[in-house]
């Protein structure tokens, strides 16, 4: 059992959410707790695929643009 609880906790924390949340609202809640796992895991598959796609691709190397230098030699002031 997980978080080692035995069954007899799991009865009474069943028995408790029954009374909390009643006898319909149980599997309304069961199913959209599964919904969500699927799409947070759809989510996740998603992500790791376009890590993965980015990877594999070479990036183009970037050119850094050199600021013109002054023909006498001066380095250019930060007025101008």
């Amino acid at each position: 059992m997980p978080f080692n609880l035995g069954m007899t906790e799991m009865l009474v924390i069943l028995l408790i959410l029954l009374l909390v949340f009643g006898a319909k609202r149980l599997p309304e809640m069961g199913a959209s707790m599964g919904k969500g796992i699927r799409e947070f895991k759809k989510s996740i598959k998603d992500v790791q695929s376009s890590i993965e796609d980015n990877s594999t691709e070479t990036p183009t190397p970037r050119q850094i643009d050199s600021a013109p230098s002054r023909s006498d030699g001066e380095p250019k002031k930060l007025s101008e």
